[in-house]
């Protein structure tokens, strides 16, 4: 197939995606065409992670969703898929979650989830350990004011795509100090206190870990940041061998370990509202909810 075939292949595809906002027999018919070219297949990530399983339970929640498929991949496969897709304007679904730094390079919307297959809105909260707040007021104080959006958050992980990760939250840090203020204002400098933060191994919790741990230094903390699997993280803390954590996303997706643990530890609040999870399709695309999928 030669490029001009491609071309117009892609315009035919983006004017059936147009089509398919109409009621009548030829917008059903573009409709179905449409994501026949997609094979009325999802593009997912790893098997056995939060997001797979919740795309799975959404496929068995939706009827129009009966005869979908869930193509299994990886993150970094479904981020080539997603590229490929919108440099030729072709349609395609896949399973995302925002944070998350492609939403900062493409224009994407997470299609609405009525009936909340992929659960409601999440949000990342800081937590410590319990008596941390006496042991050292002024650490859990800068803590406790931490707050900012999904957009900074996005943007030191896309940063980090070309950069190591210390240098893209410092430049972060560096062109944000009217927010990191807020979070110190009024509290005193440490001479020193070493604080033990805990947080995970991926971008967008290694980027609040990175930036509270530079927040604390700077007030003169002396702070070590440990990254490990959720369930090591919920324990640590509640055994006391770690102080805090910036970097749990409640209600779902630690849910089952909060339930566990949760008595064990104080939760101080969120940090960033509206973390999410669904199905994320170009904004190209004339459809804006799970419903408005049709079946095979």
């Amino acid at each position: 197939m030669n490029k001009t075939t491609i071309k117009l292949v892609s315009l035919a595809s983006v004017s059936l995606l147009m089509a398919a906002c109409g009621n009548d027999d030829t917008a059903a018919e573009a409709d179905t065409t449409v994501f026949e070219e997609m094979d009325y297949t999802i593009t997912g990530i790893e098997p056995g992670s939060g997001i797979t399983e919740s795309a799975r339970n959404t496929l068995d929640t939706y009827d129009n969703l009966e005869g979908w498929e869930l193509q299994e991949s990886s993150t970094g496969g479904m981020m080539v898929e997603l590229q490929q897709a919108i440099e030729n304007e072709e349609p395609i679904i896949i399973t995302g979650w925002q944070p998350h730094y492609i939403f900062e390079i493409y224009d994407l919307k997470i299609l609405e989830d009525p009936k909340e297959g992929f659960g409601a809105a999440e949000n990342i909260h800081t937590m410590t350990r319990t008596g941390l707040a006496e042991d050292m007021p002024d650490a859990t104080a800068i803590l406790d004011n931490f707050a900012w959006e999904t957009e900074d958050m996005q943007q030191i992980v896309l940063d980090a795509q070309d950069v190591p990760f210390e240098e893209a939250a410092q430049t972060w840090y560096d062109e944000n100090q009217d927010l990191v203020s807020e979070w110190t204002d009024g509290v005193p400098e440490s001479d020193g206190q070493e604080i033990d933060l805990i947080s995970m191994p991926w971008d967008t919790e290694r980027a609040s870990a990175h930036v509270m741990s530079l927040t604390l230094e700077n007030h003169g903390f002396d702070v070590n940041v440990t990254s490990v699997d959720p369930s090591v993280l919920f324990q640590a803390l509640a055994i006391g061998e770690a102080d805090a954590t910036v970097t749990p996303w409640l209600p779902m997706t630690h849910g089952a370990f909060m339930e566990e643990y949760g008595d064990d530890l104080v939760d101080l609040g969120p940090n960033l509202p509206g973390a999410k999870s669904g199905l994320v399709v170009p904004a190209y695309m004339d459809i804006d909810s799970i419903e408005d999928i049709p079946a095979k």
